[in-house]
């Protein structure tokens, strides 16, 4: 319900940041009991194409203490609104390009936007709590402790015992949680690493449009030069905020 309270407060609230929606909703439902185990915190399942099932944000219930309530709005706004369920459910309606660039996420771009949405959120003044703000930095500390240990696991040749103490030790994770995202890591190289990547490509990219165009910057404009191309590259996103830059000027 709490979930659910905070999507919804911020659907209603973005009207100076976008004029881009999903036309598909979003619901929150508890990650199956058979996956709990292995599961991250919390995940986005993409709606029905037909518009028949709404896009879905799991939360992992396995254990409630290692989810305190500051890190819940930081959660909703990277899975939900106006993260992947706006990345994803946009790529989706996409017309007029192959289907497989409706579906298939670029890891950087897809992560990246993920991450902006949570500090977006932070900027258009939804988390007026101190402790969701904190929430929020001890969300984007995690990241960063991420840059390090896939960088460990993959370059360095850390033992998987290494990477769970380095993790530990620096984030304020439960066991249970770390013990999840390591072996994550070890099978798919690089992936930790997209996130922040992603999500200082998109500042970049705002500050210098914010930059070249001055007066003429429009944020909601920006947002939908990124999210209505469907995932990219993050050269190729370069190349179309670039492109559009010229147009505006």
């Amino acid at each position: 319900a709490d979930y659910q309270r905070i999507l919804d407060e911020v659907n209603q609230g973005l009207g100076d940041a976008f004029d881009i929606r999903p036309k598909l909703g979003v619901e929150v439902r508890a990650v199956p009991k058979f996956s709990e185990a292995t599961a991250p915190g919390a995940y986005y399942s993409g709606g029905a194409f037909d518009g028949s099932r709404p896009g879905v944000f799991y939360a992992n219930l396995r254990d409630v203490r290692e989810t305190p309530r500051l890190g819940m709005r930081t959660l909703s706004y990277h899975e939900g609104i106006p993260g992947h369920h706006f990345q994803i459910s946009i790529a989706q309606e996409l017309q007029g390009v192959p289907f497989f660039r409706r579906v298939l996420p670029f890891t950087a771009y897809a992560e990246g936007w993920a991450l902006y949405a949570e500090r977006l959120a932070w900027e258009l003044g939804f988390e007026k709590d101190p402790l969701d703000n904190l929430g929020r930095l001890i969300g984007e500390m995690m990241r960063a402790v991420r840059l390090v240990v896939d960088t460990g696991i993959h370059a360095k040749h850390w033992t998987r015992e290494q990477a769970i103490d380095y993790m530990l030790a620096n984030t304020g994770m439960g066991e249970t949680e770390v013990i999840a995202e390591i072996e994550r890591y070890f099978v798919n190289p690089g992936q930790a690493l997209a996130y922040k990547i992603g999500m200082l490509k998109i500042l970049e990219l705002r500050e210098r449009a914010r930059s070249a165009l001055g007066d003429k910057f429009d944020i909601k404009a920006f947002h939908n030069q990124v999210l209505s191309h469907g995932s990219l590259p993050l050269n190729l996103l370069e190349r179309v905020i670039d492109d559009w830059i010229a147009e505006q000027k």
